[in-house]
């Protein structure tokens, strides 16, 4: 265990408590206080490690998708599993009705169950725009829905790149979790650089030129 530590820079107790919560399975046993771990020990604890801090999961979830990985689910249920662990808890009891359609407009043709995590949230957040006074944020969302199925192009053809089963539920998985993040924060930076260009074009070169010097 202390190689295991050592390779993948994770406290021992860390890997302890890993294998206590049952994200880690266990070790082929050598002796009774001694276990031999390999490559996929080391794999998985830096899936652990990449969905508890960027993929912003808690361990019970954590260990959900990790059992989802494990198991023989196909992959569009294993996507189902990835989804609701990364996305927001929202009662669909409490959406609005009239939101929902709105959502179900900007999605028409969309193959999608009608308790898609995401579907639901959607609906939630046009509800919150109306509550602020962005009635008139459809054709934003249109174009949003455009961005939703070029990243998700991308996702699914990132998948079908890997080999395996276990491989491609793995990157459904860590794309689903860790995607979230890094399109949230890429839109961060592509909306510094639109609104510079957009209403500092002066400063956009000055930018440029700082970020390249070394």
């Amino acid at each position: 265990m202390s190689e295991l530590s050592r390779i993948t820079e994770t406290p021992v107790p860390t890997v302890k408590y890993y294998l206590r919560e049952g994200l880690l399975p266990p070790g082929r046993r050598t002796s009774p206080n001694q276990a031999q771990y390999d490559d996929e020990h080391v794999r998985r604890i830096r899936l652990i490690r990449a969905l508890l801090g960027p993929g912003g999961l808690d361990i019970a979830t954590a260990r959900e998708v990790i059992a989802a990985i494990d198991s023989d689910l196909p992959l569009p249920h294993v996507f189902g599993v990835a989804q609701r662990a990364a996305s927001v808890r929202v009662d669909d009891r409490a959406v609005d009705a009239a939101a929902l359609e709105r959502v179900d407009a900007l999605l028409d043709g969309f193959a999608i169950h009608p308790e898609n995590p995401g579907r639901i949230a959607a609906a939630a957040v046009l509800e919150a725009f109306d509550a602020v006074g962005q009635r008139n944020a459809d054709d934003w969302s249109r174009r949003y829905v455009e961005a939703a199925l070029i990243v998700a192009e991308a996702d699914l053809d990132t998948v079908e790149r890997r080999v395996t089963r276990d491989e491609k539920a793995e990157t459904v998985v860590v794309g689903t979790a860790l995607g979230d993040a890094l399109f949230a924060a890429l839109r961060r930076a592509a909306q510094e650089h639109v609104s510079t260009t957009r209403y500092e074009p002066e400063r956009a070169d000055e930018i440029r030129r700082a970020r390249s010097t070394p």
